[in-house]
């Protein structure tokens, strides 16, 4: 990613989603002001990474005066795009894809998850936290009448390159992807891969680790 022309690496991006959030309990919890230390006590990372973390867009802040809590919140969540806002639909009402709709937090940060889609004859006219489950067929009309940015995937991993590039053209802009398939795709599009089975291994490995 770039900001302002600089590259940004993604491990940056990725711990700006934490400084979203925790600077988000710090509001709730009324604080003004926090320093670069006070932190990174939360944060679990060095005072000095916060630092270097915030100058790839302009540091925040004014040496020995600490962070205004709710202009670094506001900052990141523009970082981020969450001022904008994002409609979504998952695809495959499996467990995963109820699991997901049921999910209150995701319309607090600016994504409105608008409706499910599968095949499944028996699940399709059914109604999910307030998501209407529908036909997959009809999902490109949905998407472009209702300006559909992200599609989050939750179907066999076999399925997922069959429809992944007609999404693209579709319209959708990015891709959150739950299955252990590598979505290949010939236009551009934004993929944030979740697999859980290595995150699963990773905890196994710090287990042993810590034995």
């Amino acid at each position: 990613m770039k900001y302002n022309d600089r590259e940004v690496p993604e491990v940056v991006i990725k711990r700006l989603s934490r400084y979203y959030r925790y600077l988000g309990e710090y509001l709730n919890e009324g604080v003004e002001r926090i320093s670069s230390g006070k932190l990174s006590e939360r944060m679990k990372v060095t005072a000095s990474q916060i630092r270097q973390d915030f100058n790839y867009f302009g540091g925040f802040g004014q040496q020995g005066y600490g962070y205004n809590v709710e202009y670094v919140y506001n900052e990141i969540a523009n970082i981020l795009g969450l001022k904008d806002g994002y409609r979504a639909v998952i695809i495959g009402a499996g467990h995963l894809g109820l699991a997901l709709a049921n999910h209150e937090s995701f319309k607090k940060r600016g994504f409105d998850i608008m409706a499910l889609f599968d095949n499944d004859k028996d699940k399709i006219g059914n109604v999910v936290n307030s998501k209407p489950i529908l036909d997959v067929a009809d999902i490109e009309n949905f998407i472009k009448k209702n300006d559909i940015s992200i599609a989050i995937m939750t179907l066999p991993k076999v399925r997922v390159n069959d429809i992944a590039s007609k999404l693209v053209d579709w319209g959708i802009k990015g891709i959150w992807n739950f299955t252990s398939a590598e979505i290949v795709t010939e236009k551009p599009v934004a993929v944030e891969n979740v697999h859980m089975s290595d995150s699963l291994m990773t905890l196994s490995c710090k287990i042993k680790q810590g034995d």
